[in-house]
């Protein structure tokens, strides 16, 4: 009984568009701050290493290298705080949770690029129109 009483009472503090995103992408968040009266949009890019949580208590973390220091922050999918998240690439990953990229430096932090067969093939023609108008001139 009481979990249904939770659930509803839940319901009414979740974002009706949760944007999509999964591990490994490497996403724009765009968070409202607040200074005095002005509000601003303050973006936090990096790559989301983790979600967890259900809900209106799920999160999701996003780590980024900021003058060689990592730093990571956690963000709830459903704050009104957050006002998008824009997927700038998606990455290959192979796990939930990408703790291990803690450990590495430089290149190595880098994650290969999931491509699906529409945007390798207009990549390939716009190398091969660049190849062409190179070799014209």
């Amino acid at each position: 009984m009481s979990q249904q009483i939770l659930a509803k009472v839940e319901a009414s503090s979740l974002k009706s568009e949760v944007p999509q995103f999964a591990i490994g992408d490497t996403v724009d968040v765009h968070t409202r701050i607040l200074e005095g009266e002005k509000e601003r949009v303050q973006i936090f890019n990096g790559v989301v290493i983790a979600k967890s949580g259900s809900g209106s208590r799920e999160t999701f973390t996003v780590r980024r290298i900021v003058s060689g220091e990592g730093v990571e922050r956690k963000f709830p999918i459903h704050s009104p705080k957050i006002a998008k998240v824009e997927v700038k690439r998606s990455g290959v990953a192979r796990r939930a949770k990408l703790y291990y990229l803690r450990d590495r430096v430089g290149k190595s932090v880098r994650l290969r690029e999931k491509r699906d067969d529409v945007a390798a093939a207009e990549a390939i023609a716009k190398k091969a129109a660049n190849k062409k108008a190179a070799a014209k001139s």
